[in-house]
């Protein structure tokens, strides 16, 4: 067995403190992101994981692309018919996660994902680039495959049939909003004391905030 237990690291980069929020957490995400974003670059400070209950009964995480968010929420884009589409579809109450090391920082968010509108999935399939687009139609999401030639021989078909036309956003591919019930924020502190701070939304549309132990 690989013993890791000497891999260790001293969080002194940031604190979390109370006078030093806002009272609803998209104000504190929004400041976050583009901290990071400020101090990595162009290190896709918008991956995100999110975590669903597979309709086999396990838990599944795996990394998305945040691509919009707002008061209402996070936003993200997927093939519906996809295994994380069916878990979705099954059991809507997801988890979504980031972890920014470069600044010591994680956000945890829970929520209940929902489906964009068609009019909202097609103007975002619309700003991708055509490569993209094509890859849409051509990958059959999660499904099992003979070899990697399968689809590169379905992108080669369709890169000639569709080289002069719009492409159209297929009717199983768009967007999902996460709308959050619970956001905590972690910042790596010294001595394994990191600070927590839990967003959790009342009945009012008002946001408890609460400090939890490390």
């Amino acid at each position: 067995m690989k013993d890791l237990s000497n891999y260790r690291k001293s969080y002194e980069k940031s604190a979390l403190l109370e006078q030093e929020i806002p009272e609803d957490p998209i104000n504190l995400f929004h400041r976050w992101f583009h901290e990071v974003q400020d101090f990595a670059g162009n290190d896709e400070v918008n991956a995100m994981t999110i975590s669903t209950q597979g309709i086999d009964g396990f838990p599944k995480a795996r990394v998305v692309l945040l691509k919009q968010y707002n008061e209402q929420g996070f936003v993200f884009y997927t093939n519906y018919q996809s295994e994380k589409g069916k878990a979705i579809a099954a059991h809507p109450k997801v988890c979504l996660s980031f972890f920014w090391s470069s600044m010591e920082r994680q956000v945890i968010i829970k929520g209940t994902a929902k489906l964009l509108t068609a009019a909202q999935s097609d103007t975002y399939f619309a700003s991708r680039p055509f490569g993209s687009q094509l890859g849409a139609i051509v990958s059959p999401q999660s499904e099992v495959i003979p070899n990697r030639e399968y689809l590169e021989s379905k992108l080669h078909v369709l890169e000639q049939s569709q080289a002069e036309h719009t492409i159209i956003r297929p009717e199983n591919w768009g967007g999902y909003i996460v709308e959050p019930v619970s956001v905590e924020f972690w910042q790596g502190r010294p001595n394994r004391l990191h600070d927590r701070i839990r967003y959790t939304l009342q009945a009012d549309l008002s946001w408890q905030i609460d400090r939890l132990a490390p």
